[in-house]
């Protein structure tokens, strides 16, 4: 709220989903500042910060929940957990099986510590295809950034639906974070929302 998200559903989640749950033992004392966190395999989870931004931006002024959501990059399941809360069903996908192994162990805790537990569906796989078989999505959101949107997400993005993701710019390293909206007539706009620094997008699985 200090940084100027706005949307009270976001932060009602951000107020519900405990950090602490998807960082390792002898991070949990750091779990509540803003800032990113190792996860294993090279991978961090996201500052609270640039999570709750981005999804503010999904929503953008929403008064109700999502309707489905694609999540590309699953990492620990923090994300994955916020997004539940605030749709009606959430597809994930990580392409590392350690790590999808990871935040399913981090969302099956996570149940039974909430009295009601939202439709959240993990997938591991190759996040720069998508997930076909249950496009298309009102909304997409990727935690990792590449020199271009894949085709794939554009693709499964349903009219009127928006996706959020960090894309390269510029000079080696630079990412912005873009907006991709998919207009009621099919056609595409794009704007801008700052610079932002993610994993780099990557193709198949290990």
């Amino acid at each position: 709220a200090e940084q100027g998200v706005q949307d009270p559903m976001v932060l009602g989640a951000m107020g519900t989903i405990e950090r602490h749950r998807f960082v390792d033992t002898a991070l949990a004392g750091q779990a509540y500042e803003d800032t990113s966190l190792p996860i294993g395999l090279g991978q961090t989870i996201s500052k609270p910060g640039v999570v709750s931004r981005m999804i503010e931006l999904l929503r953008n002024g929403q008064t109700g929940k999502l309707g489905r959501v694609l999540e590309i990059g699953t990492g620990c399941g923090y994300q994955a957990a916020l997004l539940g809360h605030l749709s009606r069903r959430v597809v994930s996908i990580e392409r590392l099986r350690d790590l999808h192994l990871k935040a399913r162990a981090n969302l099956d805790t996570l149940r039974q510590h909430l009295p009601e537990w939202p439709d959240v569906r993990l997938v591991y796989g190759d996040g720069m295809i998508g997930h076909a078989p249950l496009a298309p999505y009102d909304t997409i959101i990727a935690a990792a950034g590449g020199a271009s949107l894949p085709q794939a997400w554009i693709d499964q993005l349903a009219p009127g639906g928006r996706l959020v993701a960090p894309l390269e710019e510029g000079r080696a390293g630079t990412q912005v974070l873009t907006i991709l909206d998919r207009l009621p007539d099919g056609s595409l706009q794009h704007s801008r929302a700052g610079a932002v620094l993610f994993v780099p997008l990557k193709s198949g699985t290990t």
